[in-house]
C-alpha cells in the first residue's frame, strides 16, 4: 500500500469517531463527492474528508497510461485520512485499464471507477470518457478486465445519453450491457452530453436535467446501487433524491462553499457538524507537513477560498490565501485567520 503511513491529527482534532471514515455498510455511496479535474487532488480530499468523514470522495481522472507509465506518487498518492476514497480512471483499452486498476488497488483505493461522462475534446480525442456510451460491449469489456484484477467494486459515472443517442432504450441498453459485466454501481450525471458545440462547462449547465430517467433506473433496477449527479445545490433537494436512489454525488456545491458539503454531511449521518475554525485547526498540520517536505500553500488555500463564503469577512480570507507569497510559510495563513476573526468580532 503507497497511502501516507503516518497518523492523521485531523481526525484526532476534530475527535472523530472511529468508524467515522467509513459510511454504514449498506450506504457506502450515500453522499459522495464528484471527481472535478484540476479540483479534487489529494489536498482538496483531505479536507473535504475534515467537513464530511464519511463521505465517498473520487480522484480527479487518471488516465490509465499515466497510471502505469506516470509519476505513480504524485498522480495516485493520498493520505489514510481519506477513506473511502475512489480512483476514477480514463481509457477504453481493456488491458491498460486492467493494469491501472491493479496499480490503484496496490496504493490502497477503495474502488475503481471508469469514466464514461466526460465530454471535453482531449478526452474524446483518446476514445473515452463520455463518447464511451455509444460502445457499451467495450465498457463492459473494460469492466470485466478489471474485476478480473481486483476485489474493489468497479464502478461507472456515465450520463443519460450522447448527442442524439439520448432516448431511454439507448440508456437502459447501455447500463444492461455494462451491469452483465458485474458493474453494480452506477453514478448518473442526470443530462446528456453533447460532444460538439458545447464546452465542458457548459455541458455541466445547459443540457436539462431528467431526475426521472434516473429515478426509473432504480426503480426498474433494484438490485444496481444508483447515484444521481448533477444539479444537486440544497438540502431539499438532496433529501427528494434520496427518496428515490441509493446516494447523491455533489460536484460544484462542495468546491465552491464546502461548508455546504459539512452541512448536508451532518444532515444526513445526523451527526455534529464542526465549526469552520475546527476544520481550519485541523488542518493546520496538514499543511504543516505539506510545507516541510517542499509545498507552497497555494497548493492547499485554493481549495479553501469558498469556506467562508458568505460570512463576515470572507472576502479578506480569500485576499490573504491567494496573495501568500511562495516561501512564506503560514503568514499568509494566520493572516487569512487573522481577518476572519477581526470581521467576527466586528460583526
Amino acid at each position: 500500500m503507497h497511502t501516507e503511513t503516518r497518523k492523521s491529527r485531523a481526525t484526532e482534532s476534530l475527535e472523530m469517531p472511529e468508524e467515522s471514515t467509513t459510511t454504514a455498510p449498506n450506504q457506502p455511496w450515500r453522499l459522495c463527492v464528484a471527481p472535478m479535474m484540476e479540483w479534487t487532488d489529494r489536498h482538496c480530499r483531505y479536507f473535504h474528508r475534515l467537513l464530511a468523514p464519511r463521505a465517498r470522495l473520487y480522484s480527479e481522472m487518471v488516465v490509465a497510461q499515466a497510471a502505469i507509465f506516470g509519476d505513480r506518487r504524485r498522480l495516485l498518492g493520498f493520505d489514510t485520512a481519506e477513506h473511502p476514497v475512489a480512483l476514477q480512471l480514463g481509457g477504453s483499452d481493456p488491458a491498460l485499464l486492467a493494469q491501472a486498476a491493479r496499480i490503484g488497488a496496490e496504493f490502497g483505493y477503495d474502488e475503481i471507477n471508469l469514466n464514461c461522462g466526460c465530454p471535453s475534446d482531449r478526452v474524446q480525442a483518446g476514445r473515452f470518457g463520455a463518447c464511451l456510451m455509444t460502445e457499451p460491449m467495450l465498457v463492459a469489456d473494460c469492466v470485466a478486465a478489471m474485476r478480473a484484477v481486483v476485489a474493489l467494486p468497479v464502478t461507472v459515472k456515465c450520463r443519460l445519453g450522447v448527442d442524439d443517442f439520448d432516448d431511454e432504450p439507448f440508456f437502459r441498453a447501455f447500463v444492461d450491457t455494462v451491469a452483465s459485466a458485474g458493474c453494480k454501481v452506477f453514478v448518473v450525471h442526470a443530462r446528456k452530453a453533447w460532444l460538439k458545440g458545447l464546452s465542458p462547462k457548459e455541458n455541466r449547465e445547459i443540457p436539462p436535467l431528467d431526475y426521472a430517467r434516473v429515478f426509473a433506473l432504480k426503480r426498474d433496477r433494484p438490485e444496481l446501487t444508483v447515484v444521481l449527479n448533477g444539479g444537486l445545490m440544497d438540502q431539499a433537494a438532496i433529501d427528494a433524491v434520496l427518496a428515490q436512489v441509493d446516494g447523491v454525488m455533489l460536484g460544484r456545491l462542495a468546491y465552491h462553499d464546502p461548508y455546504a458539503l459539512a452541512r448536508i454531511h451532518g444532515e444526513l449521518f445526523d451527526t455534529p457538524v464542526p465549526s469552520r475554525e475546527a476544520v481550519l485547526a485541523a488542518l493546520r498540520p496538514y499543511i504543516d507537513a505539506h510545507l516541510g517536505g517542499g509545498g507552497e500553500l497555494k497548493h492547499i488555500a485554493r481549495h479553501i477560498l469558498g469556506l467562508y463564503q458568505g460570512q463576515p469577512g470572507a472576502r479578506q480570507f480569500r485576499r490573504e490565501l491567494s496573495s501568500a507569497r511562495p516561501g512564506s510559510g503560514l503568514r499568509g495563513w494566520d493572516r487569512a485567520l487573522a481577518a476572519v476573526e477581526h470581521w467576527r468580532a466586528a460583526a
